[in-house]
């Protein structure tokens, strides 16, 4: 018996066409409430960047790929940073390699070092206002839970090996999220259910991107969508339809959930 369900947002819930979660899908989460079924948000968005899910509201939060969890609205009981001598190992780089955009996420903001036409055109696929510009030094002393690193799958393979703390999980050609070793959306689904004792076989989660990838794959039942990258519809136990047909919806009609 399926007694929570988690669910990534863009591509997920949100769609990349409207940016606003179909209704379908507001319908469908209403249902799972109505049974008593306890709805989770896991995405490698910021708590203070969940800008697009409307007055929905979630039983807790897996955000910064399972780098800081929230039960209920604000109650914190996970949190996992990226070491300090990455970060600095990264400043160093950044000096002597020469500069790629970056932001980087505290637990109360986000800057960029700098941002260029690969910036600008992922924070409008995300329909999100690109962070504040700071010198990239201001970073200092300060705790990193994520990086959002603009450079491609080429130079990731360089840049990764000054980071030798941290793991790339790219959902995106243009950027990727860089997160502490044995951080990820599983650890995080992990320490909500084990905060809800609730087990792993009675959970379910949906995802598209390859930061979701992990998760499907862990969860009682994992629901890639339509819309997913083949990668991620493999990792899945089910591949339903896309986010713009009613996907959500038609996976929980599939298993009898609601």
């Amino acid at each position: 018996m399926i007694k929570a369900v988690f669910f990534d947002i863009d591509g997920t819930l949100v769609s990349f066409k409207t940016h606003v979660v179909p209704k379908s899908t507001l319908h469908a989460i209403e249902l799972l409430k109505k049974k008593g079924i306890k709805v989770f948000i896991a995405t490698g968005r910021h708590r203070r960047s969940i800008n697009n899910l409307g007055d929905l509201e979630f039983d807790g939060y897996v955000t910064l790929n399972g780098g800081y969890v929230f039960a209920g609205k604000d109650d914190v009981i996970y949190k996992h940073s990226i070491p300090d001598k990455d970060i600095e190992a990264l400043v160093r780089y950044q000096e002597k390699e020469g500069e790629f955009p970056c932001a980087f996420v505290q637990e109360d903001e986000i800057f960029m070092n700098y941002t260029d036409k690969a910036v600008n055109d992922v924070f409008h696929l995300l329909n999100f206002p690109a962070p504040p510009i700071r010198p990239i030094e201001d970073i200092y002393g300060k705790t990193v839970y994520q990086l959002i690193a603009f450079f491609t799958a080429e130079q990731e393979k360089r840049i990764m090996k000054v980071l030798s703390h941290c793991e790339s999980t790219r959902w995106n050609p243009l950027f990727t999220d860089i997160v502490p070793l044995g951080s990820s959306k599983r650890v995080g689904i992990d320490k909500m259910l084990e905060h809800y004792h609730i087990g792993l076989d009675e959970c379910m989660a949906f995802g598209d991107g390859g930061n979701d990838i992990q998760m499907l794959s862990h969860v009682g039942i994992g629901v890639a969508m339509g819309n997913a990258a083949e990668d991620v519809m493999s990792a899945a136990g089910y591949v339903t339809t896309s986010v713009d047909e009613n996907g959500v919806y038609n996976a929980l009609k599939h298993f009898n959930i609601i």
